[in-house]
C-alpha cells in the first residue's frame, strides 16, 4: 500500500475554476489538478515564474477528490474603475497594476465569476518518484506552515479549516478516499484518475485540466473516473 495525504478543501465560497472564456470565469463540479499544483507550489513559496518546477510537481501528483457538501453555485458580477496609479492585492506581497493602454481607463472593468457556496471536498493525493523533492512531508509541512496566504481558487476563497487532513495508507487513490469517515447519508460524488480503483456504475471522462505553467494556459486531455461512494463506502476511518 502507499501513503496518501489528505487535503480538506471548506469555505464560504470555493472556486474550481474551468474554462475562462472572456470575462466568464466558470467552474468545475471537481478541483482541477492545475489548482491542487497551484495551491501547492503557493504553500511551498514557489514563485509563479518558476514554471519547471510547478510543471514538474504537477507531473507528480496522482489526485482524486470527494464531495462531502455539494453545495450551491452563485455568479458573482464583479465591476470596477481603475485609473492608472490604482494597484490590487496580490499573495506576492506586491502590488499590481492594470495591463493595457491609456484606453483601459475609460470604461470599468468588467467580470462574471462563479463560486461554490459552502462546498466541502477532501483530496487524497500521492507523488510519483516519492523520494525527489518536494515529498509528501514537506508538501503536508507547507500546507500548516504556508509561504504565502492560501486561497482555494481564487483570492477571496479563503479556506475556513486547516487544510492538512492527516495520512492514509492505501492501494489507491479511491481507496484512500473511501476509507475516511464522513457524515452525510447519502452517496458521495468522487472523482479519481484512471487506473485508481473503480466502482459501480463509474463513467469514465476526458477532462482538460492540466496547466502548462510555462505559456500559461491549459492544454491536453487527461482521463478520470467519476461515480459515487456508497454511505457505507464512506464509513470507515483514516490510518
Amino acid at each position: 500500500m502507499a501513503r496518501h495525504l489528505l487535503i480538506r478543501l471548506q469555505a464560504p465560497l470555493i472556486a474550481f475554476g474551468g474554462e475562462t472564456i472572456d470575462n466568464f470565469g466558470v467552474i468545475r463540479p471537481f478541483p482541477a489538478l492545475s489548482m491542487v499544483t497551484g495551491l501547492l507550489a503557493n504553500a511551498l513559496g514557489h514563485d509563479r515564474s518558476e514554471a519547471d518546477r510547478h510543471n514538474r510537481l504537477q507531473q507528480r501528483l496522482v489526485v482524486g477528490s470527494r464531495l462531502e457538501t455539494e453545495g450551491t453555485r452563485l455568479t458573482d458580477f464583479q465591476t470596477a474603475q481603475l485609473g492608472a496609479k490604482d494597484h490590487g492585492w496580490t499573495t506576492l506581497g506586491a502590488p499590481e497594476g492594470r495591463a493595457g493602454g491609456a484606453a483601459t481607463y475609460d470604461s470599468p472593468h468588467l467580470r462574471y465569476r462563479d463560486y461554490h457556496a459552502d462546498l466541502h471536498a477532501l483530496i487524497a493525493l500521492r507523488l510519483r518518484d516519492e523520494s525527489e523533492a518536494p515529498t509528501l512531508d514537506d508538501l503536508a509541512y507547507a500546507l500548516d506552515h504556508p509561504a504565502r496566504p492560501l486561497f482555494v481558487g481564487r483570492k477571496p476563497c479563503l479556506p475556513s479549516c486547516r487544510l492538512f487532513a492527516g495520512w492514509c495508507e492505501a492501494d489507491d487513490v479511491l481507496s484512500a478516499l473511501a476509507a475516511q469517515p464522513s457524515e452525510s447519508d447519502a452517496p458521495l460524488a468522487v472523482q479519481w484518475p484512471e487506473g485508481e480503483g473503480v466502482l459501480p456504475n463509474m463513467h469514465a471522462s476526458d477532462i482538460c485540466d492540466e496547466r502548462n505553467w510555462l505559456s500559461g494556459v491549459h492544454g491536453g486531455w487527461r482521463p478520470v473516473l467519476e461515480g459515487r461512494l456508497a454511505a457505507k463506502s464512506a464509513a470507515g476511518g483514516s490510518r
